[in-house]
């Protein structure tokens, strides 16, 4: 649609304003990008779906020293994506989460979950499956900050182990590899009894020649 000359006069100021914003964003993500390749703990986090340059500059940025965390749920704490609680005598109650800690990774941790949620990638089919779950009963605000609060302790794990994503194993494919499990030892000793019946025969047709 072809726009009236006064409107393309209006608007040209504001036109070039964008298309410059536009080139200086270019700019700084090219920059950004070459300093995730450059570090290996950025460079690590990348390995996760739907987790990008920006988030993972600023998990590690905010976190730092892993060692300084005990565990996944005091990063989770940390950035205040644990629920509140309330103590009245022997009950306890929670609340919404506490929004402590960097407000920014935060958000960019939601953003990933609800990336997750949406794109349903196969190498995160687990998480989205889980957090699909908490959507049906709880609603998709709730399950997306779940499982932010999830990503959070999964690339703390990354940032601690120094290892790459590595998909989580789906509810279904645990209980399958249980249930091979408790089938190979029966496999095993449904062979051992075959291999023993079978030498107790060659042994019987050996003593009556």
């Amino acid at each position: 649609m072809e726009l009236p000359d006064f409107l393309k006069e209006t608007l040209a100021p504001l036109v070039a304003v964008v298309e410059s914003m536009n080139k200086q964003v270019a700019a700084v993500d090219e920059k950004l990008a070459a300093m995730v390749e450059a570090d290996e703990e950025m460079k690590r986090l990348c390995t996760m779906r739907s987790v990008g340059p920006v988030t993972a500059a600023a998990f590690v940025a905010t976190i730092d020293d892993a060692t300084r965390f005990e565990g996944p749920h005091q990063v989770q704490a940390y950035l205040g994506l644990v629920p509140s609680e309330r103590s009245s005598g022997e009950e306890q109650h929670r609340g919404r989460i506490t929004k402590t800690g960097n407000g920014k990774v935060r958000r960019l941790l939601v953003q990933v979950a609800l990336s997750t949620m949406r794109l349903r990638k196969t190498a995160s089919k687990p998480l989205w499956e889980w957090a699909s779950r908490i959507e049906a009963k709880r609603g998709r605000k709730v399950a997306a900050v779940a499982l932010a609060r999830k990503t959070a302790g999964i690339l703390f794990a990354m940032l601690r182990d120094k290892a790459p994503f590595i998909r989580p194993e789906s509810e279904r494919q645990r209980r399958h590899d249980a249930a091979e499990g408790r089938r190979l030892p029966m496999a095993s000793h449904h062979l051992k009894s075959a291999n023993r019946r079978t030498n107790q025969s060659r042994g019987q047709q050996l003593s009556d020649s």
